[in-house]
């Protein structure tokens, strides 16, 4: 339990009194951003369609006075008496001073002219990408991420960059990641995965179809089977939510406000299910954070890529195990019944099938990182000005077919399966691969024995205990540390893809 009497009082980590007053000088961001984060879940939840309109106009002014106020003479001079004062700062109070000044720089260097446009745009176009993808349609959404690309770079020449555009944007959401740095993870998986690949698929152990995933559901009972894993999993219902959307997200207003959702397509239920325990892991990252940094510019992950480390390692590393197919199988059996006809084996192979497939949130731990591979290579070329919006449906069937073997039949398969794009969020995808590459290492150097999964068999109690190694090694600090140090810190070196390259042989090439 987190106790509510330690809630903000991050006096107890920032002792400073110069870095105490730049915390409660940037309070009425952090409000600002409660709501705006609020209203982003409502956007993609309950609000009606034509809200949009609205709701674009509201979120383009608060953005710029989030901006307005952070750039504020008194947070410039307080953050620059903070900085002259970092040398004899403990690791808190640095790692304010490094979170807020950058933050300044990004911020100061985006006119806000250019804020509001590209806030209001990306409203916009999230319920245009929506009826696009009901229409299968690219050409309705090809006007808005035309404009989207644009001012993505643009936003790159604001901020300035090193060797490429691309990098600018990479490193919003990924402090300090470069495309050298994605380059060589990918270089290590990409041949890595193939060869896996290819053995899976001579070898037949793992099934390319299941016949679990021709089977429907009835939503009801899908929805309690996904509360009571939630509930095995020990998710806080004081403290978070399980809604539906189009396209599953995790979003937090607080360390006592997470808030998770998954979607029902009435067959298949390994995608709702695993949809949910992926949104866990996003929303255990933040209810772990030590609630005295609640309020800070310290509280929450650190980044994208640590991030999706603690959903892929939920998903993958626990969710996909033997350990958690014998656990969840009772669950099964009482709520949706036709289970019963299963073992526990068919349904550990059921949720580890593995195929050449065009849907990227359906992929499997084996080929989920080609389709990552692909939305890279596409926004290193838009951003660097060798691609034109028109091409991508062309050059995304071309590089499926080249790196999976399979081609969409229409652009709903294709380039509008994703959410991403209409946010606005061009430099996010790699973060997913560094993900699992981190969930990989995190097994093999945070757990004694490499098996954190084993414990999933003494129940809540050894659920328990793999949250608490969590906790202490990475969630506790929020954003003290930055990436490359926390994963350094945490699992005693830099990123190493050797270790997703072991995870994927010795899980799928045993049998």
């Amino acid at each position: 339990m987190v106790a509510l009497e330690v809630l903000g009082r991050y006096e107890d980590l920032i002792r400073d009194d110069v870095a105490r007053r730049l915390v409660e000088k940037l309070k009425v961001v952090w409000a600002l951003h409660h709501a705006m984060s609020l209203m982003g879940w409502d956007s993609e939840t309950y609000m009606p369609k034509l809200g949009s309109r609205e709701r674009a106009v509201a979120s383009a002014e608060l953005s710029v006075l989030s901006q307005k106020l952070y750039l504020s003479s008194e947070v410039r001079e307080l953050l620059a008496e903070a900085e002259r004062r970092v040398e004899d700062y403990n690791d808190y109070e640095r790692g304010l001073v490094r979170v807020v000044s950058r933050e300044v720089r990004i911020l100061e260097r985006l006119p806000p002219e250019h804020v509001y446009e590209f806030s209001k745009l990306t409203q916009e176009a999230v319920h245009v990408w929506v009826q696009a993808k009901e229409k299968a349609d690219f050409n309705i959404f090809k006007p808005y991420l035309e404009r989207i690309v644009e001012l993505s770079r643009k936003t790159a020449e604001y901020l300035g960059y090193e060797e490429h555009p691309y990098n600018a944007l990479l490193d919003l959401y990924e402090e300090g990641l470069r495309i050298r740095d994605v380059d060589a993870v990918f270089d290590t998986i990409i041949p890595a995965s193939k060869r896996v690949l290819d053995r899976i698929l001579e070898e037949g152990y793992y099934p390319q179809h299941h016949p679990l995933e021709d089977v429907e559901y009835d939503r009801g009972a899908m929805e309690k089977v996904n509360r009571e894993v939630l509930d095995l999993l020990g998710y806080p219902w004081d403290r978070a939510r399980l809604d539906v959307s189009p396209h599953p997200f995790t979003t937090n207003m607080g360390v006592f406000d997470v808030r998770i959702t998954t979607r029902y397509e009435g067959r298949d239920f390994k995608n709702t299910l695993y949809s949910v325990v992926h949104e866990f892991g996003h929303a255990l990252y933040e209810l772990q954070v030590d609630p005295r940094l609640a309020m800070t510019p310290l509280a929450g992950g650190v980044s994208l890529g640590v991030h999706e480390s603690q959903s892929r390692f939920w998903e993958n590393i626990i969710g996909r195990s033997m350990a958690f197919a014998e656990t969840v199988k009772p669950l099964l059996d009482k709520h949706l019944g036709f289970t019963r006809e299963y073992s526990v084996e068919d349904i550990y192979r059921y949720v580890n099938t593995v195929r050449p497939s065009l849907i990227r949130v359906e992929a499997d731990e084996v080929t989920y990182n080609f389709h990552i591979y692909l939305r890279y290579t596409i926004e290193k070329k838009l951003i660097g000005g060798e691609l034109r919006v028109d091409e991508i449906p062309q050059v995304w069937a071309d590089m499926m077919e080249e790196l999976l073997g399979v081609r969409p039949r229409n652009d709903a398969e294709g380039p509008l399966q994703d959410i991403h794009w209409s946010h606005g969020t061009i430099g996010y995808f790699p973060t997913y691969t560094i993900g699992n590459v981190l969930s990989a290492q995190i097994k093999y150097t945070v757990f004694p024995g490499g098996a954190p999964e084993e414990l999933v068999r003494e129940g809540r109690e050894g659920i328990e205990k793999i949250k608490e190694t969590l906790k202490e090694k990475i969630h506790r600090y929020g954003s003290t540390y930055a990436p490359k140090q926390l994963v350094e810190k945490a699992t005693g070196e830099p990123l190493n893809p050797e270790h997703f390259v072991r995870y994927l042989e010795s899980k799928y090439l045993k049998h």
